[in-house]
This record gives C-alpha cells, sequence and structure tokens, in this order.
C-alpha cells in the first residue's frame, strides 16, 4: 500500500469520521465548555487534515496555514478561559 492510498483510505475517512462525532458534540452539549472544547476539537482536526493533504500534496506552505490556525485556536482557548475566570 503506498502512502497516497493509505491517506486516501485511511487517514482521511478517520479525521471525516471524527469531525462528524465532533459536530454532535458541538450541538448537543449540556454546557458552554462542551461547546467550546468542541470548537477547539474542530480547529485541531482541521490543523491535521491540512498537514495529511499537504503531505500529500507535496505543498509545504499548506503547513504555514496549519501553524496560524493553530495559534488562533490557542489564543480563542485562553481568550475563553479568561472568560470564564472573571466571569466566576
Amino acid at each position: 500500500m503506498t502512502l497516497d492510498l493509505y491517506f486516501d483510505y485511511v487517514i482521511f475517512p478517520l479525521l471525516t469520521i471524527s469531525v462528524i462525532l465532533i459536530f454532535i458534540r458541538l450541538f448537543k452539549g449540556p454546557e458552554v465548555v462542551d461547546r467550546v472544547i468542541a470548537l477547539d476539537l474542530i480547529i485541531t482536526v482541521g490543523i491535521a487534515l491540512i498537514t495529511a493533504y499537504s503531505i500529500r500534496s507535496g505543498q509545504a506552505i499548506l503547513l504555514d496555514v496549519a501553524m496560524i490556525l493553530a495559534l488562533i485556536a490557542f489564543l480563542g482557548t485562553i481568550a475563553f478561559s479568561f472568560y470564564l475566570d472573571k466571569k466566576g
């Protein structure tokens, strides 16, 4: 099995299934914290998809996009935790 087939038949379907499950948690989450964690996980899986596609296609510029998304996700999580700290 080549690396391209492995990406097509194993990695991308697993990441797609995980995004679907995370969206279910996003909509069903009983509390705001569950929804924020689900959004953070969606961004993390998006970073994994971008990275896998970058490796598969050989375009290294997409890794810069993945790093920027990781920074935005990190700052969003910090901002939300700061909001919860001030609220409580």
